[in-house]
Protein backbone atom coordinates (compact mmCIF):
# COMPACT_ATOMS: atom_id res chain seq x y z
CA UNK A 1 0.00 0.00 0.00
CA UNK A 2 0.98 3.09 -0.74
CA UNK A 3 1.94 5.61 1.97
CA UNK A 4 0.17 9.04 2.34
CA UNK A 5 2.70 11.69 2.14
CA UNK A 6 0.02 14.12 3.64
CA UNK A 7 0.60 11.88 6.89
CA UNK A 8 3.36 12.76 8.98
CA UNK A 9 5.06 10.16 11.44
CA UNK A 10 4.51 10.49 15.12
CA UNK A 11 6.97 12.44 17.56
CA UNK A 12 10.35 10.70 18.47
CA UNK A 13 13.31 11.27 20.38
CA UNK A 14 15.80 10.79 17.86
CA UNK A 15 14.49 12.86 15.02
CA UNK A 16 12.79 15.62 17.15
CA UNK A 17 13.77 19.18 18.14
CA UNK A 18 12.67 22.00 20.77
CA UNK A 19 12.56 26.04 20.59
CA UNK A 20 11.26 27.36 23.77
CA UNK A 21 10.88 31.51 22.81
CA UNK A 22 10.91 34.39 24.72
CA UNK A 23 9.78 33.22 28.14
CA UNK A 24 10.56 36.56 29.39
CA UNK A 25 9.02 38.70 32.33
CA UNK A 26 8.04 41.85 29.48
CA UNK A 27 6.32 39.48 27.58
CA UNK A 28 4.29 37.47 30.08
CA UNK A 29 3.30 40.61 31.37
CA UNK A 30 0.97 41.36 28.22
CA UNK A 31 0.17 37.36 27.73
CA UNK A 32 -3.38 37.45 28.55
CA UNK A 33 -4.94 34.14 26.30
CA UNK A 34 -4.26 31.74 29.46
CA UNK A 35 -3.66 32.33 33.27
CA UNK A 36 0.15 32.93 33.81
CA UNK A 37 0.76 30.64 36.36
CA UNK A 38 -0.84 27.43 34.06
CA UNK A 39 1.19 28.68 31.00
CA UNK A 40 4.36 28.38 32.76
CA UNK A 41 3.49 25.45 34.45
CA UNK A 42 2.80 24.04 30.58
CA UNK A 43 6.00 25.34 29.45
CA UNK A 44 8.15 23.74 32.27
CA UNK A 45 6.19 20.24 31.56
CA UNK A 46 7.16 20.32 28.08
CA UNK A 47 11.11 21.80 29.03
CA UNK A 48 11.31 18.93 31.16
CA UNK A 49 9.66 16.19 28.62
CA UNK A 50 12.17 17.26 26.20
CA UNK A 51 14.96 16.90 28.73
CA UNK A 52 13.76 13.34 29.74
CA UNK A 53 13.56 11.90 26.12
CA UNK A 54 17.24 13.98 25.01
CA UNK A 55 15.29 15.88 22.37
CA UNK A 56 18.13 19.10 21.67
CA UNK A 57 16.27 22.27 22.68
CA UNK A 58 17.38 25.97 22.14
CA UNK A 59 16.09 28.58 24.47
CA UNK A 60 16.07 32.01 22.89
CA UNK A 61 14.85 35.64 24.15
CA UNK A 62 14.49 39.13 22.56
CA UNK A 63 16.09 42.56 23.98
CA UNK A 64 16.80 40.96 26.84
CA UNK A 65 19.06 43.40 28.51
CA UNK A 66 17.11 46.93 26.74
CA UNK A 67 13.57 45.35 27.31
CA UNK A 68 12.09 41.86 27.90
CA UNK A 69 14.26 40.66 30.96
CA UNK A 70 16.01 37.19 31.24
CA UNK A 71 14.85 33.98 30.48
CA UNK A 72 11.98 33.16 33.46
CA UNK A 73 13.48 31.51 36.62
CA UNK A 74 11.73 28.18 36.34
CA UNK A 75 12.40 27.53 32.61
CA UNK A 76 16.10 27.97 33.98
CA UNK A 77 16.09 25.83 36.79
CA UNK A 78 15.00 23.32 34.10
CA UNK A 79 17.72 24.34 31.35
CA UNK A 80 20.49 25.36 33.73
CA UNK A 81 23.02 24.65 31.14
CA UNK A 82 21.70 26.31 28.10
CA UNK A 83 22.42 29.66 27.46
CA UNK A 84 19.62 32.09 25.19
CA UNK A 85 20.31 32.71 22.11
CA UNK A 86 19.11 36.18 22.16
CA UNK A 87 18.04 38.21 19.07
CA UNK A 88 16.59 41.43 17.68
CA UNK A 89 14.44 40.20 15.20
CA UNK A 90 10.84 39.49 16.55
CA UNK A 91 11.04 36.22 14.36
CA UNK A 92 13.95 33.57 15.13
CA UNK A 93 14.19 31.97 11.78
CA UNK A 94 15.83 35.41 10.53
CA UNK A 95 18.02 35.51 13.40
CA UNK A 96 21.61 34.24 12.37
CA UNK A 97 22.77 32.18 15.45
CA UNK A 98 19.51 30.81 16.03
CA UNK A 99 19.04 29.54 12.91
CA UNK A 100 22.51 27.85 12.48
CA UNK A 101 21.50 26.06 16.11
CA UNK A 102 18.47 24.65 14.95
CA UNK A 103 20.50 23.56 11.30
CA UNK A 104 23.18 22.19 13.17
CA UNK A 105 21.00 19.43 14.73
CA UNK A 106 20.36 18.36 11.10
CA UNK A 107 16.43 17.65 12.34
CA UNK A 108 13.74 18.31 10.38
CA UNK A 109 11.00 18.25 13.13
CA UNK A 110 10.09 20.60 15.14
CA UNK A 111 8.51 21.72 18.33
CA UNK A 112 7.66 25.43 18.82
CA UNK A 113 6.45 26.99 22.04
CA UNK A 114 6.27 30.25 23.82
CA UNK A 115 5.26 34.43 23.39
CA UNK A 116 3.69 35.55 21.80
CA UNK A 117 1.81 33.33 19.34
CA UNK A 118 0.65 35.90 16.58
CA UNK A 119 4.33 36.91 15.73
CA UNK A 120 7.27 34.84 17.59
CA UNK A 121 5.73 31.79 16.61
CA UNK A 122 3.96 32.82 13.99
CA UNK A 123 6.48 34.67 12.01
CA UNK A 124 9.23 31.33 11.82
CA UNK A 125 6.65 28.98 11.62
CA UNK A 126 5.19 29.83 8.51
CA UNK A 127 8.98 30.38 6.83
CA UNK A 128 10.20 27.00 8.54
CA UNK A 129 7.02 25.28 6.63
CA UNK A 130 8.54 27.14 3.46
CA UNK A 131 12.31 25.41 3.76
CA UNK A 132 10.33 22.04 4.69
CA UNK A 133 10.59 21.98 8.07
CA UNK A 134 7.63 19.38 9.85
CA UNK A 135 6.62 22.06 12.65
CA UNK A 136 4.49 21.25 15.16
CA UNK A 137 2.97 24.19 17.48
CA UNK A 138 2.60 23.08 21.24
CA UNK A 139 -0.12 25.29 21.38
CA UNK A 140 -0.92 25.57 25.34
CA UNK A 141 2.37 26.00 26.02
CA UNK A 142 2.19 29.71 23.85
CA UNK A 143 0.74 33.05 24.78
CA UNK A 144 -0.23 35.73 23.12
CA UNK A 145 -2.13 39.49 24.05
CA UNK A 146 -5.82 38.09 24.11
CA UNK A 147 -7.49 34.46 23.49
CA UNK A 148 -8.51 36.23 19.83
CA UNK A 149 -4.96 36.74 18.97
CA UNK A 150 -3.66 33.09 20.18
CA UNK A 151 -6.57 31.46 18.26
CA UNK A 152 -5.98 33.30 15.21
CA UNK A 153 -2.64 32.91 14.78
CA UNK A 154 -3.14 29.20 15.54
CA UNK A 155 -5.75 28.95 12.95
CA UNK A 156 -3.30 30.95 10.19
CA UNK A 157 -0.23 28.39 11.25
CA UNK A 158 -2.68 24.98 10.59
CA UNK A 159 -3.55 26.33 7.53
CA UNK A 160 0.18 27.15 6.55
CA UNK A 161 0.40 23.35 7.25
CA UNK A 162 1.84 23.13 11.32
CA UNK A 163 0.45 20.47 13.34
CA UNK A 164 -1.22 21.65 17.19
CA UNK A 165 -0.85 19.73 20.11
CA UNK A 166 -0.74 20.14 23.61
CA UNK A 167 2.34 19.60 25.94
CA UNK A 168 0.83 16.05 27.69
CA UNK A 169 0.15 14.62 24.32
CA UNK A 170 3.65 15.55 23.03
CA UNK A 171 5.53 13.64 25.87
CA UNK A 172 2.95 11.01 25.68
CA UNK A 173 3.74 10.48 22.41
CA UNK A 174 7.42 10.47 23.22
CA UNK A 175 6.97 8.25 25.61
CA UNK A 176 4.39 5.74 23.78
CA UNK A 177 5.00 2.93 25.37
CA UNK A 178 5.02 2.18 29.19
CA UNK A 179 7.08 -0.47 29.11
CA UNK A 180 9.93 1.66 28.47
CA UNK A 181 11.70 1.96 31.92
CA UNK A 182 13.88 3.94 30.95
CA UNK A 183 11.47 6.87 30.61
CA UNK A 184 8.84 6.26 32.80
CA UNK A 185 9.91 7.01 36.18
CA UNK A 186 10.60 10.40 35.04
CA UNK A 187 7.50 11.04 33.24
CA UNK A 188 5.25 10.03 35.73
CA UNK A 189 7.11 12.41 38.11
CA UNK A 190 6.89 15.12 35.48
CA UNK A 191 3.36 14.21 35.07
CA UNK A 192 2.13 14.63 39.06
CA UNK A 193 4.13 18.22 39.37
CA UNK A 194 2.64 19.90 35.88
CA UNK A 195 -0.05 17.30 34.96
CA UNK A 196 -3.28 18.76 36.77
CA UNK A 197 -6.20 15.98 36.64
CA UNK A 198 -3.72 13.42 35.28
CA UNK A 199 -1.36 13.96 38.06
CA UNK A 200 -3.29 14.00 40.80
CA UNK A 201 -4.78 10.56 38.98
CA UNK A 202 -1.54 9.13 38.87
CA UNK A 203 -0.85 10.28 42.63
CA UNK A 204 -3.85 8.10 43.25
CA UNK A 205 -3.13 5.19 41.94
CA UNK A 206 -0.05 4.70 43.04
CA UNK A 207 -0.89 5.48 47.10
CA UNK A 208 -4.37 4.17 47.65
CA UNK A 209 -4.03 1.33 44.25
CA UNK A 210 -0.41 0.75 45.44
CA UNK A 211 -1.37 0.04 49.01
CA UNK A 212 -3.86 -2.39 47.82
CA UNK A 213 -1.79 -4.00 45.12
CA UNK A 214 0.92 -4.64 48.37
CA UNK A 215 -1.56 -6.18 50.89
CA UNK A 216 -2.68 -8.77 48.32
CA UNK A 217 1.07 -9.91 48.25
CA UNK A 218 0.90 -10.54 52.09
Amino acid sequence: MKKNEDIRSLLEPSTTGLVLVDFQPQMMFAAQSMAGQQLISNAVGLARGAKVFGVPTILTTVAMESFSGPTLQQLRAVLPEHTPLDRTTMNFWEDGAVRKAIEATGRKKWLLAGLWTSACINFPTVQMLEQGYEIYVVVDACGDTSTAAHELSVQRMIQAGAVPVTWIQTVLELQRDWARQGTYEAVMSLMMDHGGAYGAGIQYARKVLGDHANEGRR
